[in-house]
């Protein structure tokens, strides 16, 4: 592949999922990690996107809000590792609110395993998940339906929820700072993330390495007000350590180690 069509096909995956990481891009376009690192300062100093710790994020401006099918492939094997460590947050007898996202939407396939939680969601992939838990009790808000990411929002969705009072909160974001906290593009979701803060006792936030140093246009929660951050093995040190200082208890989330396949140990026998 030549380098203006490799660094096309950079782009364009970027750009479809929102972000990507120097790994994927790498298989994707069949080029070593040291070949896309420099395609990728290139484009950055084109204004095509913006490099970040470990791949790149698309260049788009603060209001720009990913679809779920935009965000779905984004980070995924980091937001299962970041799932099965945030479980271990859960205990049977919590009643718990959980926020849309795929994060959380990884997050409460690991609920089904409880015998006696209460949700409390606005997210319809989150339901869905938990349809069939018998150990689940869910609890959907109502509201309006905002498609683009299957979750309900607005007046309606937000009095429900802060009539209610929950042991903790799990929501992601679109952006994560020390500085400035979890914020989003959109109102109507900063409006739902805020009455969630407001009905939990601790809020926990899902963030992959991604999120972290991104800012958004609305903020959702500040940082003081956060006490534990989930996140990834990819996360930069300088913002774990920023997050802490701000009196977050972060949470870093490894890879499980990767059984081998039949095909693997046939050959090593």
């Amino acid at each position: 592949m030549f380098s203006g069509e490799r660094r096309k096909v950079i782009v364009e995956l970027v750009r479809a999922n929102g972000a990507a990481s120097l790994h994927d891009l790498a298989r994707a376009v069949d080029a070593s990690e040291v070949t896309v690192r420099r395609d990728l300062r290139l484009l950055e100093d084109e204004g095509l996107l913006h490099r970040h710790h470990g791949g790149a994020v698309a260049s788009v401006g603060v209001t720009h809000e990913p679809t779920h099918s935009e965000k779905a492939h984004v980070a995924a094997s980091e937001k299962a590792d970041i799932a099965d460590l945030a479980i271990e947050l859960v205990h049977d007898g919590d009643a718990i609110v959980v926020g849309a996202g795929t994060t959380t939407q990884a997050f409460a396939r690991r609920l089904v395993r409880f015998t006696d939680v209460t949700v409390v969601t606005n997210s319809l992939l989150v339901a869905q998940t938990l349809a069939r838990a018998r150990g689940v009790e869910v609890v959907m808000t109502g509201g309006t339906l905002r498609g683009s990411i299957f979750a309900t929002v607005g007046g309606l969705t937000e009095s429900v929820v802060l009539g209610l009072h929950v042991s903790r909160a799990f929501i992601s974001g679109n952006g994560l700072t020390a500085a400035r906290g979890l914020s989003t593009p959109n109102i109507q979701v900063a409006g739902v993330d805020r009455a969630m803060v407001q009905a939990a006792g601790e809020i926990v936030v899902l963030a992959d390495h991604t999120k972290l140093g991104v800012e958004t246009m609305v903020q959702t929660v500040p940082m003081d007000r956060i006490d534990h951050v989930v996140t990834d093995a990819g996360a930069p040190e300088n913002h774990v350590e920023e997050m802490r200082a701000a009196g977050a208890t972060v949470h870093i989330a490894h890879p499980k180690p990767r059984l081998p396949s039949r095909s693997e140990i046939a050959r090593q026998a």
